[in-house]
């Protein structure tokens, strides 16, 4: 390495070191017509990593380092368009964690850190009946798992992709409990959230000293959330802007599922076998997931926990074998792990070396192939309709027993067709509502 290349190294680990200033004002208004929101920049008392005085600062950077950043909180304003009555001040959670709040920051937080938080939460939002937990790595989820207790739904979200959990955020709906802590203290978290944390888990967490570990004081009342519209904006990069209401998933029971039917050719198509009652629970949970994913997306979900999760894909069938992919490998490291106490990719490289025999790998690579990644009864969900059948072809050869998706198609009929055709066959239900996130 040149001393070029050294000081351009140097020059990177400080940039995200850098806590940076921010020119942004301590508070903005935002006018529509004649009514107006009013919004107070948060900030939080940080020691100084250059001369170690405490000062008051706000977010470290924006979504990379040198961009400044601010967060803001709505703290008045009450705005009413029409027939929506938006969400009004008073109602903050990331916006208003508060220095309290804020009990181990590590390395000061940036814009990255909190829009995580936040998107967990707007998949969390729905899975308030059973303690579950959502891990989100770059604004998507990696895995989300309700179960009986908070440890296990926080051992299933984080084995469904312990590669992409690394280094995530971790949103817990129950106060965090010392085997949980234990658990979560093993792995590296940027963020851990919780509406509380029993007595001795900060202890048991701050051994990992940049983590971010972050109260919500408002997480018992975050289901009221799922019926509250918020202003959406969206910026272009000549300056202006896009402005949209927030959308809200009419789908809260499996009884707001409809059973897919379509008419073509003035012949009706109908799905032939109904969903059952696991597979009712797992189309609604998946679809509660699905608020929180970047489309184009589908994703695999099964027994309450997510299996693959494919995002951000142009086209629907290339999208849904990326899930498949994802499927096949997560499932074979978590093999690995479980087994050989070594990431996958780890043991293929010690193959590769010879330290380490193939039949190893053989073992395991036969287990997923069986399993085909664990997706065998799964539940399959899109965010959009299938326009051609071979969205669903791809996952009923894979094993899937169900699918969620809006429904609209001009080629819904040959969708339903495939379902129906399938051996086992499978089902499927419309939810009318497509579920888009850019």
């Amino acid at each position: 390495m040149t001393r070029m290349d050294e000081d351009m190294t140097e020059d990177l680990k400080k940039m995200y070191r850098t806590v940076m200033d921010d020119h942004f004002p301590a508070e903005i208004t935002i006018s529509f017509g004649d009514q107006v929101l009013r919004y107070q920049k948060r900030s939080w008392r940080i020691k100084d990593e250059k001369t170690g005085e405490t000062i008051e600062k706000g977010l470290r950077y924006g979504e990379n380092p040198g961009q400044e950043a601010a967060l803001y909180e709505l703290v008045n304003g009450n705005l009413a368009l029409g027939k929506c009555q938006f969400i009004d001040s008073g109602r903050g959670l990331v916006s208003a964690i508060s220095e309290e709040d804020m009990i181990q920051s590590g390395k000061h937080p940036g814009k990255i850190n909190l829009t995580d938080v936040d998107n967990a939460l707007n998949i969390m939002k729905y899975l308030t009946a059973d303690p579950a937990v959502v891990i989100v790595k770059h604004n998507n989820p990696c895995g989300v798992a309700c179960a009986s207790s908070l440890s296990e739904a926080y051992d299933k979200a984080n084995m469904a992709d312990r590669i992409a959990a690394f280094g995530g955020c971790a949103l817990f709906n129950r106060s965090l409990d010392l085997a949980t802590a234990e658990m979560v203290s093993r792995n590296y978290l940027e963020v851990v959230a919780a509406p509380d944390f029993e007595e001795g888990t900060i202890g048991i967490l701050s051994k990992r000293a940049n983590l971010r570990v972050i109260r919500i004081s408002r997480m018992d009342r975050l289901s009221e959330y799922t019926n509250m519209r918020f202003v959406d904006f969206k910026n272009l990069i000549d300056g202006g802007i896009v402005v949209q209401q927030s959308p809200l998933n009419r789908i809260k029971t499996s009884e707001d599922f409809t059973v897919a039917t379509a008419a073509h050719k003035d012949k009706t198509y109908r799905i032939e076998r109904k969903p059952t009652e696991n597979e009712y629970a797992d189309m609604l949970f998946g679809w509660q997931v699905e608020q929180g994913v970047t489309s184009n997306s589908v994703i695999y979900v099964k027994d309450g926990v997510t299996v693959g999760i494919g995002t951000g894909e142009q086209d629907r069938v290339g999208v849904a074998e990326i899930g498949i992919f994802k499927s096949y490998t997560k499932y074979a490291d978590a093999i690995c792990f479980k087994e050989h106490g070594v990431p996958y990719k780890e043991l293929e490289l010690a193959v590769e070396k010879g330290r380490k025999d193939r039949e190893l790998l053989g073992e395991i690579d036969r287990k997923t192939k069986e399993a085909k990644g664990g997706l065998i009864g799964s539940c399959m969900v899109s965010d959009a309709f299938f326009p051609f059948r071979d969205g669903v072809d791809v996952a009923i050869r894979e094993g899937i027993r169900a699918i969620v998706q809006p429904g609209g198609s001009l080629r819904d009929f040959e969708v339903i067709e495939a379902c129906n055709e399938a051996d086992p066959q499978v089902t499927m239900v419309f939810t009318g509502q497509r579920a888009f996130k850019h």
